[in-house]
């Protein structure tokens, strides 16, 4: 298994207005497909198809090198 990255796409629609909607999920996955619809199961209002779709959301291999810190920190205040 594998750590998968995945985030919106900027621009897109399916994440305006930004309340209600996730902006990123880190998932274990064997391959793409599996990462994006662990994301997809955890939508909000941007819609299952957002994580599904290339078009509208990145999914990246995260590897086993690096520094030591926070993977991800996604953080929307009104």
């Amino acid at each position: 298994m594998q750590l998968w990255i995945l985030s919106p796409v900027e621009g897109r629609d399916e994440w305006s207005p930004w309340y209600d909607k996730a902006f990123g999920f880190v998932v274990r996955a064997e391959c793409e497909s599996d990462a994006r619809a662990i994301a997809a199961e955890g939508h909000g209002d941007e819609g299952k198809e957002a994580w599904l779709s290339s078009d509208s959301s990145t999914c990246e291999l995260l590897l086993d090198e690096g520094k030591p810190g926070q993977i991800i920190s996604d953080f929307h205040s009104a």
